[in-house]
């Protein structure tokens, strides 16, 4: 059991509770609207809530009255400093941004990268109180997409916009389309690939297709091919795994364009391929906030539209 003398934190915050309530922590979430439901629960598990003289764990029900009293933490500080870097924005509200992401730009830190992830330029372009919306080393970040891939992301800018992007995108309550530039020509002009991706049983660095890998569904069509040297997809996923399209379309035998790890090798004629031919075009949700339906699509990179007029002409 926590010791109330060894919780360091904030003066204590005494709530009294309106009505009776089977879990703790869901009688708590009206009283930190802003807070996500993880960070709640966090001041269960720290022992930080109390009823009478014991701490109280978040699946003990409560009763109107009670007197619960909360030692919040102390504030949270990110790790991250704000770096000013080029954001193209689509879109802009107290509660959601939606940008076009730029290629090469890593989301969020990890082993090996720098101060110019696009969570440090996050933090930059929205302000301090970004650093309280989620995770302090992902600030905002509710879906990722690759270093290389370009396009539409959106981002919270409040936590209770947090809360309700990371369900939408959880329960797949969003439509994501990409644009891919694959090697060669499928067979059919539409198709889908339904097959589980997970972590490749050798090479760690790489997703696959694997037995007791997670679901994973990706649909396809052709939106233009360039003789049956290079094809033009246009890929719909309706789940979100780490590098599903690349995985997919390369297990199908048409990896992308530019993709090394995912089998694409270069063949005498070919354009040069700066990166990953990989952009996500389109992204529509409900506002986490008003649940007006949103729309966002961005155009391709000036980088997808060379490659392809260089194929064209050797078509």
């Amino acid at each position: 059991m926590t010791e109330r003398e060894n919780i360091v934190g904030e003066a204590p915050l005494e709530i009294v509770l309106e009505r009776d309530s089977p879990r703790a922590d869901k009688a708590l979430m009206p009283f930190f609207s802003e807070w996500s439901r993880s960070r709640v629960q966090t001041l269960f598990s720290e022992g930080r809530v109390w009823r009478d003289d014991a701490a109280l764990a978040k699946k003990k029900s409560v009763r109107a009255g009670d007197v619960l009293t909360v030692y919040l933490p102390p504030e949270r500080v990110s790790a991250l400093q704000p770096v000013a870097l080029p954001l193209a924005v689509l879109y802009e509200d107290a509660d959601l941004l939606v940008i076009n992401k730029d290629a090469g730009r890593v989301v969020h830190p990890g082993s090996g990268t720098g101060e110019d992830t696009l969570a440090h330029g996050l933090l930059h372009h929205c302000g301090p109180a970004l650093a309280e919306v989620g995770s302090p080393e992902r600030p905002g970040i509710v879906h990722r997409l690759d270093k290389d891939t370009t396009g539409v992301m959106a981002v919270a800018k409040s936590p209770r916009a947090y809360r309700r992007l990371v369900e939408t995108f959880s329960e797949r309550r969003c439509e994501k389309a990409y644009a891919a530039l694959a090697r060669g020509v499928p067979e059919a002009v539409e198709g889908e690939v339904c097959e589980p991706v997970g972590r490749h049983p050798v090479q760690r660095y790489r997703m696959a297709v694997v037995s007791g890998g997670r679901p994973a569904l990706s649909r396809w069509r052709v939106a233009e091919s360039f003789s049956d040297r290079f094809s033009l997809l246009d890929v719909a996923i309706h789940t979100g795994r780490t590098h599903q399209i690349r995985v997919h379309m390369a297990w199908l035998g048409h990896p992308l364009a530019g993709d090394t790890v995912y089998g694409y090798r270069a063949r005498p004629g070919d354009p040069p391929f700066p990166r990953v031919m990989l952009h996500a075009r389109r992204l529509a949700f409900a506002h986490p906030v008003t649940a007006a339906p949103m729309e966002f699509t961005a155009p391709p990179p000036d980088d997808l539209q060379a490659a392809c007029a260089a194929l064209r002409t050797l078509s």
